[in-house]
């Protein structure tokens, strides 16, 4: 039996955890934080973050072998393989600001490690998304003082897509683990794919060298962010020659050296991994005197923001470019459907735009309330959280569709209307809904990267 502890218990730490505990009962999983609430909640059935299929294999594991916990010293002495999967946000200040990442949280989680640590070998796996050679800075940290432990440092990625996470843990396509290039780098490698072998093919299970490993994580998200922004540039064109977004999309879709996925137009990506990623990568670049490859992934972000601001000025001069006074109603805050996370949500920056221009906003979303009550009191000015879509959207001169919820396809449109301030606009910024119904209903209907639909 091994002691295996995470130190970090948001988004990927708890879920990779769990599915471990659940697979691998022979061993012992503790996840620690800071945060005594997270871990409260971890240790409830009101998880601190929303994940389809999540609370399930928490409770089959939960008090088996998963724990969760405060005591990090104590979680660390006891351990013979620590993942860390602390937060590793964009620098805000110094060098590199705005594009590298802040180490700090992962630096003294490193020296934390050295301090504490007492097992003989310990294994040392990154699961935070960090910068390339940060395994062997983390290396050098664990190497510069005496301790009791021979440490091995491994980079094992995450590959999760949140609001799939658990199928994405369940059936991954691949995955990763980086080790160090000598003996006891090679073997501390193979013994985190054998916890990944309880259940995961062999052949989906990937050694490569800690640099391979760490690179590809950034690469794979900046892929993924690049096709989206590729998508979203062609959809402003389409608006401008009227061309039609979802039927260029499907054609270039059935190109099976392309394939359909990431090519759905939308108002831009969010989350946690795909801006940081690409800026890290960016950083990288540059550092390593490649400043056109920086630029080009620099432009992926950039295309992104343009975006968003396209979507923003459309409501603009849909309302005659003047939202003051106007109630503008946001369906959806989360970045993307079946997750509660917000962070760097294209609603956010749009919200701010609309505050701007002295709109009264409000804001509705069916899981992701304490997260946008968060965000939203950062805020100034007329804007408010509210509980029933119907309600957010009484009185309202335009509806803009954010993120994608089942939800929002299910509500009666005809009875939202009959509330709205006349003409009454709707901006899909995710084309998830059906613009000619509506436009038969009587709504102006704006999509992304087609013509409108318009009354006017």
């Amino acid at each position: 039996m091994s002691q295996i502890t995470c130190i970090g218990a948001g988004y990927v730490g708890g879920p990779t955890m769990a599915m471990l505990a659940l697979h691998c009962p022979e061993h012992n999983f503790t996840v620690v934080d800071i945060n005594e609430e997270r871990i409260q909640r971890w240790s409830s059935d009101n998880l601190p973050i929303y994940e389809p299929g999540l609370l399930e294999v928490v409770q089959q594991a939960r008090g088996r072998n998963l724990f969760f916990s405060n005591d990090i010293p104590t979680a660390i002495q006891q351990a013979d393989i620590i993942f860390v999967a602390v937060n590793t946000p964009t620098k805000a200040f110094g060098e590199g600001a705005g594009k590298a990442a802040d180490l700090q949280y992962w630096e003294k989680t490193a020296r934390d490690i050295l301090t504490h640590a007492r097992q003989p070998e310990v294994i040392v796996v990154e699961k935070s998304t960090l910068p390339v050679r940060t395994a062997e800075a983390m290396s050098r940290i664990l190497s510069s003082g005496s301790s009791h432990s021979q440490f091995s440092v491994v980079s094992n990625p995450e590959f999760l897509a949140e609001g799939t996470a658990i199928p994405d843990l369940q059936e991954p396509d691949r995955v990763l683990v980086g080790g160090e290039e000598n003996v006891f780098g090679r073997r501390a490698a193979r013994t985190i794919a054998d916890l990944y072998g309880h259940w995961i093919v062999k052949d989906r299970i990937l050694l490569t060298n800690v640099w391979s490993s760490e690179l590809s994580k950034l690469v794979a998200n900046a892929m993924l962010a690049q096709r989206i922004s590729s998508i979203n540039s062609i959809s402003a064109l389409c608006e401008r020659t009227q061309a039609n977004i979802g039927e260029i999309s499907r054609a270039i879709g059935m190109d099976r050296r392309i394939g359909p996925h990431f090519l759905q137009a939308s108002i831009g990506f969010g989350g946690s991994c795909f801006r940081k990623d690409i800026l890290h990568l960016s950083y990288l670049c540059e550092y390593y005197g490649l400043p056109e490859v920086a630029d080009y992934w620099a432009s992926v972000v950039r295309i992104n923001e343009f975006q968003t601001d396209r979507f923003f000025k459309n409501i603009l001069k849909q309302q005659f470019n003047t939202l003051a006074g106007k109630k503008i109603t946001l369906f959806g805050f989360a970045f993307k459907p079946d997750t509660g996370d917000t962070r760097d949500s294209p609603a956010i920056s749009l919200c701010r735009k609309l505050l701007s221009e002295h709109a009264q906003v409000r804001v509705h979303d069916p899981r992701a309330r304490e997260e946008t009550e968060h965000d939203l009191a950062s805020m100034e000015g007329d804007i408010a959280f509210v509980e029933d879509p119907y309600e957010a959207a009484y009185g309202a001169h335009a509806v803009a569709l954010v993120t994608q919820w089942q939800q929002y396809r299910d509500l009666d449109y005809g009875h939202i209307l009959e509330n709205m301030m006349r003409p009454a606009y709707l901006f899909d910024g995710r084309n998830h809904l059906d613009h000619q119904y509506l436009f038969n209903l009587g709504y102006n209907v704006f999509p992304l990267g087609s013509a409108p639909l318009t009354h006017l």
